[in-house]
């Protein structure tokens, strides 16, 4: 089986590679830079459905289901893969039912026009969309929430920004957004402004700041917003990872006394601070105790996955609606 080392999946399936960027999350991709070492010098651009790696997941024992991340070198709904080879992936999902599937987008057009082909989505198929802040969760999350699917995810990963999600994440709130001045009923006949109970909603959340010697920091109020928007609706949150920045006060508690200034480090107040660290000057962002915000680049290992000293591996049901 093809493991992964990504904290949220099992096991990564790729028959489709190479990719092609639309947003800011894109910029510093993980899959580009991996690929050099895993191509034989084809550029990452160059979007390849694989024929021969389709039947892998049926060779995957019965008696040990897995989590899978379909494609974590491209984008299933990537313009160059044509619908008859996606549909040959969803085929080897059917086939093979006994694990999950994690499939991820930033094409969520597509991959609404694609699910609607189906008469109900497959229970064990999970459909996310990738998201970086604001504005790409407001283009792609409504398309995310109109396509059929038992479970319905975001990767917030890299997190650029704050993001909102709080409309998404309860079918009535979303209800009263989406329908509200806009058509009369909902799709199961409630009207404009009045919850409906069975109105798409999100199921789970991951979260993440990110790697990469390019790495920009995310701070840590963006993270604590997803973790209490999630709790505060009863839907589950992961916490993936700091990336290569953690809170500076988290990793480097101490006094002047206690460390030393060196090439290396600098010390800020109480904290003691690699010279590469990020800080949050104040008033662009919030402080504490009146102190900007430091994030120290200590490297996505020391780092870790923990937030305010609390592991987040939460997961969905295996098929939801």
């Amino acid at each position: 089986m093809d493991r992964s080392k990504i904290e949220w999946t099992d096991a990564t399936w790729n028959p489709v590679t190479g990719c092609t960027k639309v947003s800011q999350g894109c910029k510093n991709c993980y899959a580009e830079r991996q690929w050099p070492r895993l191509s034989t010098g084809r550029p990452f651009t160059e979007v390849r459905c694989h024929a021969d790696r389709l039947d892998i997941p049926l060779h995957w024992r019965v008696r040990k289901p897995r989590r899978v991340f379909v494609n974590s070198m491209s984008d299933l709904f990537h313009e160059d893969v044509l619908d008859d080879f996606i549909a040959a992936v969803f085929h080897r999902m059917a086939l093979a039912p006994w694990h999950v599937y994690q499939i991820l987008t930033k094409r969520p057009q597509r991959m609404l026009n694609f699910m609607h082909t189906f008469s109900s989505p497959p229970q064990h198929v999970w459909l996310g969309v990738s998201v970086e802040d604001q504005a790409t969760a407001d283009k792609r999350i409504p398309l995310l929430l109109q396509t059929p699917a038992a479970v319905r995810f975001i990767s917030a990963e890299p997190l650029l920004g704050p993001v909102d999600l709080g409309r998404y994440m309860s079918r009535a709130q979303y209800n009263e957004w989406a329908y509200a001045g806009g058509p009369d009923e909902c799709p199961h006949g409630y009207a404009a402004g009045i919850p409906c109970p069975l109105c798409p909603h999100l199921n789970w959340i991951i979260c993440g700041g990110e790697s990469g010697p390019r790495a920009r920091p995310m701070h840590p109020d963006w993270a604590r917003s997803l973790r209490d928007q999630c709790h505060a609706a009863a839907v589950p949150f992961f916490f993936k990872q700091w990336g290569e920045y953690a809170p500076a006060c988290a990793q480097y508690p101490g006094t002047d006394a206690e460390h030393d200034e060196t090439e290396s480090h600098s010390c800020y107040g109480d904290i003691c601070i690699s010279n590469d660290a990020y800080i949050w000057e104040d008033g662009v962002q919030p402080s504490v105790n009146g102190r900007p915000w430091l994030m120290d680049r200590v490297g996505k290992k020391k780092a870790g996955r923990l937030l305010d000293g609390v592991m987040h591996d939460e997961y969905p049901e295996r098929g939801i609606e």
